[in-house]
């Protein structure tokens, strides 16, 4: 499937939006350090999430330090389960102090940028990294959220048995103590910040405005990104300059594998925990219940499981699996 007309529209007028992003370019140097490192920092503590996240400026970067584990419904609404879970991690986000806005959009088959919460957030597909050329149709068979992928937040669990944001992270927001359109929602590994639908001051984007990586110029930062209600619904690529892209952080997955996913999606998925950290995520696939149940262990970064999976064709499983 390729973009609609108004997608086309959008997309077309990339170039023109590229132009005028590289002409604000020095504005957005000029946003010093001092004040950016203050930006990324502020941006988490007046959304509330301050206790869970920290910010620490240096070398050159904010690193947005959290477990990528969010105090919202997590997975609960999935039909398109791969079979994996989310496990706490460690993540330190690396965001630059000084943006600039480069020449070629850049991709990558991991995550994109942060929320202020501490989530990673990834581009809308589901299927690897895309080419500059997939970033201009709309691939419709690994779209997340037409796959019916995501949770009722827009996240799930990756291959990396993480949990991040594929889509506009609405219980996030529905948690931010300064939720509104001026509030920033994240940050991307180039530097420039995320915002939801709508302008800063609560204006709606106009059709074409936004370029080709759901972005758009700033007087501010030079640049910033959106969410959006149709695809690519969030940060698809990276517009400014990433000097080391291939060594932005990726959460190491749970050894050995956990699952891998049931053919035509499963029902009634329902992902619960309690206070002393034991997790259960319940499910049925053609008529028969299955389950994933897990709680930490002594050992730092591992937990017990019990299993009955799809994958495993219903046999219960136990054994310890750590990062």
């Amino acid at each position: 499937m390729t973009w609609t007309t108004d997608q086309k529209t959008r997309i077309g007028t990339g170039s023109l939006l590229m132009g005028a992003c590289l002409f604000l370019a020095p504005a957005t140097q000029a946003h010093e350090e001092g004040a950016h490192c203050d930006a990324v920092s502020e941006s988490v503590s007046d959304a509330g999430f301050a206790d869970e996240v920290t910010v620490t400026c240096a070398n050159g970067h904010a690193i947005i330090a959290s477990d990528t584990y969010p105090d919202h419904t997590l997975m609960t609404g999935i039909v398109g389960t791969n079979e994996q879970i989310p496990v706490p991690a460690d993540y330190a986000a690396p965001i630059p102090l000084q943006p600039t806005l480069g020449s070629d959009p850049l991709t990558r088959d991991s995550s994109l940028g942060v929320a202020v919460n501490g989530v990673p957030i990834f581009d809308y597909t589901g299927g690897g990294e895309m080419s500059e050329a997939d970033l201009y149709h709309h691939q419709t068979q690994h779209d997340t959220l037409l796959t019916q992928q995501l949770d009722v937040c827009g996240g799930h669990a990756g291959r990396g048995d993480d949990y991040h944001y594929h889509v506009k992270p609405t219980c996030m927001i529905e948690q931010m103590a300064n939720a509104g359109d001026d509030a920033i929602i994240g940050w991307a590994f180039d530097g420039f910040p995320i915002y939801g639908d709508k302008n800063p001051d609560g204006t709606t984007i106009a059709e074409g405005v936004l370029d080709v990586c759901n972005g758009q110029p700033d007087e501010t930062f030079g640049y910033r990104y959106h969410t959006s209600s149709e695809a690519p619904y969030i940060v698809q690529c990276l517009m400014g300059e990433v000097a080391d892209i291939r060594d932005l952080p990726r959460v190491p997955p749970l050894s050995p594998d956990v699952g891998r996913p049931p053919n035509g999606g499963v029902e009634n998925l329902v992902f619960t925990e309690d206070e002393a950290g034991n997790r259960s995520m319940d499910y049925t696939y053609q008529g028969a219940a299955y389950y994933m149940r897990y709680s930490p262990t002594d050992t730092p970064g591992c937990y017990a499981f019990e299993t009955k999976t799809v994958t495993n064709n219903g046999v219960v499983s136990t054994g310890e699996y750590c990062r």
